[in-house]
C-alpha cells in the first residue's frame, strides 16, 4: 500500500526532501518529526538500524513499494559491477525518475501521476507505467494533447528544473522532451545515498 500521508513529515524522517515544500521546511526544521527528535538524532544506531533507515530513505525517495525495491535489487545484483551502483542506475532510469530529473514534474509523486494518467510518451508511444525502464537513446516527452496543462506550461518555463541538468540527460525544455544519453553513473546522481547499506540489508 502506498504512503499518502504528509510528505514533509516523511522527508524529515528520511533526512532528504521528497518535495519542494519539504525542502523549504527542512531548512527551518532539519530534525526528524516528533518531540523526541533531538534524542533520536543523538542516539547510536545499530548496524541493522542504519541499514534499514537507508533502505527506507531510498524507497521513499523513489516512491517504491517494498516489493518493487526488493525485486529491482534482486534483478540488478546479478549484473556485472557493484550491486548498489547498479540499483541506483536502474532507479534513475525509471520513467517516473527521468520525468522528475528532466524538470517535467515538481516531485516524484507528481511524476508518477503524470505517467499513470497517460501524459507521457517514450519514442512517441504512450507509456503509462512509472517503473518502465528507459534505455539510452530513448526520448521521453509530454504528449501534445497534454502540453497545454498548467503543470506542463510551468515545466516549459523551467519552474521544476534543477540548477544543473543531470549529466545523463539531454533536456529539450521548449519541446517538453528529454533523452537518456547513457546509463546513469553513481557519481552523476545528486542524492547522498549510501547504497552499500542497502546491499547489506538485503544480503542479511
Amino acid at each position: 500500500m502506498r504512503y499518502t500521508g504528509p510528505k514533509v513529515r516523511r522527508s524529515r524522517r528520511a533526512g532528504v526532501p521528497l518535495t519542494a515544500k519539504a525542502e523549504r521546511v527542512m531548512v527551518r526544521r532539519p530534525l526528524p518529526p516528533g518531540q523526541h527528535a533531538l534524542g533520536k538524532r543523538a542516539g547510536k544506531q545499530s548496524d541493522y538500524g542504519r541499514q534499514l533507515a537507508e533502505k527506507q530513505k531510498i524507497r521513499w525517495y523513489y516512491d517504491l513499494s517494498e516489493r518493487q525495491l526488493r525485486t529491482l535489487f534482486d534483478k540488478n545484483r546479478r549484473r556485472s559491477g557493484r550491486a548498489g551502483e547498479n540499483v541506483i542506475a536502474a532507479l534513475e532510469s525509471r520513467l517516473a525518475t527521468v520525468v522528475l530529473r528532466a524538470g517535467l514534474a515538481p516531485s516524484i509523486y507528481a511524476a508518477r501521476q503524470f505517467v499513470n494518467h497517460g501524459h507521457v510518451t517514450v519514442d512517441g508511444a504512450k507509456v503509462d507505467i512509472a517503473s518502465y525502464a528507459v534505455k539510452p537513446g530513448q526520448i521521453v516527452a509530454v504528449r501534445p494533447k497534454s502540453r497545454r496543462m498548467p503543470a506542463f506550461q510551468a515545466a516549459a518555463a523551467g519552474q521544476f528544473a534543477d540548477e544543473r541538468t543531470a549529466a545523463y540527460l539531454d533536456v529539450r525544455r521548449d519541446e517538453l522532451a528529454v533523452m537518456l544519453t547513457h546509463e546513469p553513473k553513481r557519481t552523476e546522481v545528486p542524492v547522498p545515498f549510501d547504497e552499500q547499506l542497502l546491499v547489506e540489508f538485503y544480503s542479511r
